[in-house]
């Protein structure tokens, strides 16, 4: 059951993903499913292509048909279910990828019904197949569909007021399947351009596929100081994308402040890692910000919600329904970025004009599956009555996790739903006060659990 995840099923290739698990997992999946096909695309993982044969199976079994996509990035796997294919129009999509995961690692992002398929429904999917025979085999049925072809046209044909503009562009595929896609729309584009690591390699043998660590960052930050105006990113199925000028790393949620820009009072959810910058900046412009839960499914179900306009991961997620599908897509980002350049906004400037606070990156505390929870609810209880010494409370916010408001910034602890950790994060607009408030919570977090 370890495979089953809150936003997705992952897990390693063979040992916990194998003929046996795979196709079960397609033929339980086929009854959630009201509709005749579902599209399947894969990333560039070596044994992406066994487990596409495998859930095929599992699928062609339950009395689906299966529109098979081959080697594709999550977002165009995403862009099936909002297309027809010679009159068809998927009742569902897989995106078999292990993302940033090490090579071994691979796994399945489901949509149903154009929305994503999660928490509870995953879990209960797992304890269908942990419970079920073997299906039995059936003739397979695959028809195949060039979606990478339809989707670079749809961007090309969505961007084309950006043809030969003059900015100097670097960018890394990371050997992800950013590659498949990116260079041709580029190119279509006449734009600018120099990338590294183009090449779709799932043993990623220059670096780990995740943009959100820096020192993935290191070859791109080297190639933008030689030659370029402006540098890209993405992990390895290219749903995530890290910004930088010669200046910042632009994390998710400041993106978003420079993404709403050119949308007119626009509704905006982050999570709740999110800087109070942009929260504040947001309703300063007559925006509406939202604050929700952490994940990029959580965040797709809330947008649908309140009919958002866009959201964002300080990870580098970013979802636009503003002119788009409502997904979080790297590509769609990078375009959207590069209008903002065209359109004469300096990106430095603005991010130079917002509030100066210090931030930690993400600090993550080893704890246990079955404890992470307990922790987080005790943790809440014991703010409460906090410590005599601990910082001013002016409120808290426990729509994930909790996070607390100080007097001059605020700090977050929340589990994680993926790894048995606990995440915590610390923002003030005085750098001694942020580490007063990593002090005073990890010294909660320490009572929380010696108290279990």
């Amino acid at each position: 059951m370890s495979i089953y995840r809150e936003y997705d099923i992952r897990g390693i290739f063979e040992k916990e993903l194998n003929e046996e698990s795979v196709t079960k997992i397609g033929y339980a999946l086929a009854s959630k499913i009201s509709g005749e096909y579902v599209s399947v695309g894969y990333d560039a993982r070596s044994h992406s292509p066994i487990l596409f044969e495998y859930l095929v199976a599992g699928l062609n079994a339950g009395g689906k048909k299966v529109l098979g996509m081959g080697l594709v990035p999550t977002p165009v796997n995403y862009f099936t279910n909002y297309q027809e294919w010679d009159g068809i129009t998927p009742s569902a999509s897989v995106m078999i990828t292990g993302s940033h995961n090490p090579s071994e690692y691979n796994g399945f992002k489901i949509t149903v019904d154009k929305a994503p398929f999660f928490g509870e429904d995953i879990y209960a999917l797992g304890s269908e197949c942990e419970a079920m025979d073997m299906p039995n085999a059936v003739e397979r049925d695959v028809t195949e569909i060039d979606a990478n072809s339809r989707y670079i046209d749809f961007i090309v044909n969505e961007f084309q007021h950006l043809k030969a503009m003059p900015t100097k562009i670097v960018y890394d595929c990371g050997n992800g399947v950013a590659g498949v896609v990116l260079p041709e729309i580029f190119e279509k584009l006449e734009l600018h351009t120099k990338g590294i690591y183009v090449d779709p390699d799932g043993t990623f043998p220059n670096h780990h596929p995740d943009p959100s660590v820096e020192k993935n960052l290191v070859d791109v930050k080297a190639l933008l100081d030689k030659e370029g105006d402006i540098a890209f990113a993405y992990d390895g199925d290219a749903d995530r994308i890290a910004v930088l000028t010669h200046k910042n790393n632009i994390k998710g949620d400041m993106m978003a402040l420079l993404y709403s820009m050119n949308m007119d009072k626009p509704t905006v959810v982050g999570e709740v890692k999110c800087s109070q910058v942009m929260y504040d900046e947001l309703e300063r412009r007559g925006a509406r910000a939202v604050m929700y839960k952490t994940g990029h499914s959580n965040l797709k179900v809330k947008m649908k919600e309140i009919d958002a306009d866009l959201a964002c991961e300080v990870s580098g997620h970013v979802f636009f329904k503003n002119r788009y599908f409502g997904y979080d897509d790297a590509i769609y980002a990078t375009f959207r970025m590069l209008e903002l350049i065209y359109e004469g906004i300096d990106l430095d400037a603005e991010l130079a004009k917002l509030p100066q606070v210090f931030s930690t990156e993400e600090i993550k505390v080893e704890t246990t599956e079955a404890q992470k929870f307990k922790i987080i609810d005790r943790v809440k209880e014991l703010l409460q009555n906090p410590p005599a010494d601990f910082p001013v409370i002016k409120d808290m916010i426990d729509v994930d996790g909790v996070r607390i408001n100080f007097e001059k910034g605020w700090g977050l602890v929340r589990a994680s739903n993926t790894t048995p950790v606990l995440v915590t994060r610390f923002e003030s607009t005085d750098e001694q006060e942020a580490k007063r408030y990593e002090d005073a919570v990890n010294s909660l977090i320490m009572m929380a659990k010696e108290s279990l």
